[in-house]
């Protein structure tokens, strides 16, 4: 029988990460490596996958870094095709790639709300729905999609991001109860977690909202993105053979109103 810490091994299994050149994506490719998962990575800037993929290798597992922008559906068929071919199996997805701005409501166009969902819900479904057969071969798979807390919140001026985020959270229970029992479907939220892109919308906010924030978080502090992979880690491993359909929020219990609202009233 295997010791609970075994159960959270990946060996022999193969991971397909998107968004994966850094923040949360490359800590997710870290962490499955670590656990003797192969990876491929993912993402626009092949400086940023290239150097994720070598980190893999240094861990002493396969890396492959393919650079791509998720939105094309074309690269997606290429992206699974490649994995499968140069790795043998693809036994793990996960849908890290997304983002969107937000604005006022006034100021929202559905070309806006049409951009947001493509990357945000589109391409993690049509990824998924290249993957499967894969995972079908092996007898099974996993997936988790990289949703937002923002999603199970209403925020004023967070329409686009919020909306689709929700989506992507309902998409990612109807998969799960589609394709179970042989493919696990999960989702993890993070809350602010301090990457390149949240550090960068913090620039164009008042010099407070950052010590706001920290405040109105009880574990005082926003979160790093090895705070996201071991959740990761956990939804795709053996250890979660019984969990499926779930979202699970890693966001330091912070407030719904974590943001300082600067949005006038109408």
């Amino acid at each position: 029988m295997d010791s609970t810490l075994d159960r959270f091994r990946l060996d022999g299994r193969v991971a397909l990460v998107t968004g994966g050149g850094k923040g949360i994506g490359a800590a997710i490719a870290g962490a499955f490596a670590d656990a003797g998962a192969d990876v491929v990575v993912t993402a626009r800037t092949a400086a940023d996958v290239e150097a994720v993929a070598a980190s893999v290798a240094e861990r002493g597992r396969h890396g492959v870094a393919v650079p791509g922008d998720v939105n094309d559906f074309g690269f997606l068929a290429e992206l699974v095709e490649r994995t499968v071919d140069e790795l043998g199996r693809l036994d793990i997805l996960v849908n890290n790639a997304g983002g969107s701005v937000s604005r006022p409501f006034l100021e929202t166009t559905s070309d806006d709300l049409a951009k947001s969902f493509h990357f945000n819900v589109l391409a993690p479904f049509e990824l998924s729905r290249l993957a499967v057969p894969h995972m079908l071969e092996q007898g099974g798979g996993s997936i988790v999609n990289i949703g937002s807390v923002a999603g199970q919140k209403a925020t004023r001026g967070s329409l686009t991001h919020s909306l689709t985020k929700s989506a992507l959270g309902q998409l990612t229970r109807l998969m799960a109860a589609e394709l179970a029992p042989r493919i696990r479907v999960n989702a993890v939220l993070p809350g602010a977690v301090e990457t390149d892109a949240l550090r960068w919308w913090l620039t164009t906010l008042p010099d407070d909202v950052r010590s706001a924030m920290v405040e109105r978080t009880p574990m005082r502090r926003n979160g790093r993105p090895d705070d996201i992979s071991p959740a990761v880690l956990y939804l795709v491993s053996p250890a979660a053979g019984w969990v499926t359909g779930k979202l699970l929020e890693v966001d330091g219990a912070a407030s719904p109103d974590l943001i300082p609202n600067h949005q006038p009233d109408l």
